[in-house]
């Protein structure tokens, strides 16, 4: 399992356990151990740029997913994943906000960012509680 994880945001994060939170992600959610995964940190500059240029939306944001291979759950085929941007910055003001560390925010994030790119979506209440659901719940199985 290749997973590369850069970062160019001003605030260094615990890149190695983000990166162990989606090894364990992977596995679980069927996906084949030979997969390809991108992670990016930016800072909020960054994030609004992209923000703008692939949502149309102004301001920074917490996370965007970039497929590519189009893989999904329980699949077992290998390829790329794609990538998850992540802004630390706007993870640390919402987890000020949940009342939770940025860290937890950070690891929800990126489960989130991978849930998006092997097809999960939340445009409806129905599928946003199926997707939050499960990325609480990986979050939680990594940690014990």
């Amino acid at each position: 399992m290749a997973i590369e994880i850069t970062t160019r945001a001003g605030v260094v994060g615990n890149e190695s356990n983000l990166a162990s939170l989606l090894a364990f992600a992977i596995s679980e959610l069927g996906l084949h151990p030979a997969c390809e995964l991108n992670v990016v940190l930016v800072d909020p500059t960054e994030m609004t740029e992209l923000h703008i240029t692939w949502m149309h939306e102004e301001g920074p944001t917490d996370v965007l997913s970039f497929p590519m291979d189009e893989l999904r759950r329980d699949s077992h085929e290998e390829g790329v994943l794609g990538d998850i941007v992540l802004c630390p910055d706007v993870a640390q003001e919402q987890a000020l906000d949940a009342g939770h560390s940025a860290e937890h925010e950070l690891s929800i994030l990126s489960i989130h960012g991978l849930l998006h790119l092997i097809g999960y979506d939340h445009a409806n209440p129905k599928d946003e509680k199926i997707m939050f659901n499960l990325q609480e719940d990986l979050v939680s199985r990594w940690k014990t």
